[in-house]
């Protein structure tokens, strides 16, 4: 998949972030299909390469509450503003997600990136803060 415009950038915050967090996919299949194989992730200061983000899957997948996560329409990725110019792009959408102990967390997210000739991400700079939410 190759992101092209604000609708190919909002369903790849979609899907690649249900896939991640709730599919049995492989991450570096999923990994992959979004990102070239030398990406720069940075989050919140915290540069991410592709063996750390796989390693980071594991736990996010054990700790979320898939079932409730994913029949809950509340829970998920609300998208807020995309913007996509030449190989510019950028985001602002907030994530919600059940957890198996029950509590909700859900973040506010600001999301800048380049992309590689053919559509995926070669670099994503990205900040979020975490919002209050009742249990």
């Amino acid at each position: 998949m190759g992101i092209s415009s604000e609708h190919d950038l909002a369903d790849f915050l979609i899907t690649y972030t249900r896939d991640m967090a709730v599919s049995d996919e492989e991450p570096g299949t999923i990994l992959d299909r979004y990102f070239v194989p030398d990406f720069e992730y940075r989050n919140d200061g915290l540069v991410i390469d592709r063996q750390r983000m796989i390693d980071h899957v594991r736990p996010v997948r054990r700790n979320i509450d898939k079932e409730a996560t994913t029949a809950d329409d509340r829970l998920g990725v609300e998208i807020h503003e995309t913007l996509v110019s030449g190989d510019r792009i950028a985001a602002r959408w907030t994530l919600r997600t059940r957890l198996r102990k029950g509590k909700t967390f859900a973040a506010e997210i600001y999301m800048f990136g380049r992309l590689a000739p053919d559509g995926r991400i070669r670099r994503i700079d990205q900040v979020g803060r975490q919002l209050e939410e009742a249990p």
